[in-house]
């Protein structure tokens, strides 16, 4: 996968913010290509690294159906739902992806979360990315391979909710301080047969600090 393949960089960015208040996040719909999305979806798909998601909850772990990866830069091992991650290398393809984002954002992203998602019964519950690990005023950059798939916001505190659909190559990106007030959750739905992968870039602290 060449680099100038990779990103739609004559596409105008949607600067519509989807959040009514308390945040800020931009969709942009093609971010990459269907080819580009493709290849670099059975590129992912090949990794070895693949893990059952573990969850802490009422005391005990949990297995979900859902897989996932932690890829960072050196000292970059992350925590959340009380399962500690080791952080994987970076490939040449993601490293190329977390460039474009960089470059797109004006922000500098040092770990990214895989996600694989086999069909719609896959999900993720609310919550927010405000573990103590990340940077709080870095975004928080989402790229979308494979199935379309609902993701909604719901506020913290009146319950309002927004829903998008996120589409196959698309990014989405959540500003701060979008995580201190609103809730996020990829729906779960009996529709969808197909598989998605879910890229979220981040910032973190780097253990050693």
């Amino acid at each position: 996968m060449n680099q100038t393949s990779l990103f739609h960089a004559d596409l105008m960015p949607s600067r519509q913010n989807l959040l009514p208040k308390d945040g800020v996040a931009h969709y942009y719909p093609e971010f990459i290509s269907h080819l580009s999305s493709a290849k670099l979806m059975t590129h992912l798909l090949e990794l070895p690294s693949w893990e059952e998601d573990r969850l802490f909850m009422l005391g005990k772990v949990v297995t979900t159906r859902r897989k996932v990866i932690w890829i960072g830069d050196p000292k970059c091992d992350y925590t959340y739902s009380g399962i500690k991650r080791r952080a994987q290398k970076w490939t040449s393809d993601l490293l190329r992806i977390k460039d474009q984002l960089e470059s797109l954002t004006q922000s500098r992203f040092n770990s990214c979360l895989l996600n694989l998602y086999h069909d719609g019964l896959d999900g993720m519950g609310w919550h927010s990315d405000d573990e103590k690990e990340l940077d709080t005023k870095s975004p928080i950059a989402s790229l979308s391979l494979g199935a379309t798939r609902k993701f909604a916001f719901r506020h913290k505190k009146d319950k309002t909710t927004h829903s998008i659909l996120l589409e196959n190559g698309s990014a989405l990106i959540m500003h701060a301080p979008t995580q201190e007030y609103w809730h996020h959750a990829l729906l779960k739905t009996k529709k969808i047969d197909e598989p998605r992968i879910n890229l979220t870039f981040r910032s973190i602290i780097p253990n050693d600090q």
